[in-house]
């Protein structure tokens, strides 16, 4: 998934990740140039502190849900 489209749905995880994915091209490539080499780096850990941050926030959330969708109540005149 591009940036443009992970900024367009609005999920946080998935433009971090997007991100991450971008930053990281940039500090392999040999032509990235040694002053910005550095910040991309500290960028580059942060956004997998953050995006770890959420998935252990999501599975915190999973774990207290029991991991289970509750079941909507039967209404059989709903057919």
């Amino acid at each position: 998934m591009s940036i443009t489209d992970a900024a367009e749905s609005g999920e946080q995880l998935e433009l971090l990740v997007a991100l991450r994915r971008r930053v990281a091209v940039t500090v392999e490539d040999p032509n990235c140039p040694p002053r910005d080499l550095a910040a991309l780096s500290r960028r580059l850990q942060e956004l997998g502190k953050e995006i770890e941050a959420i998935k252990v926030k999501m599975r915190q959330e999973a774990e207290e849900d029991g991991g289970v969708t509750p079941d909507e109540e039967w209404d059989a005149e709903a057919i």
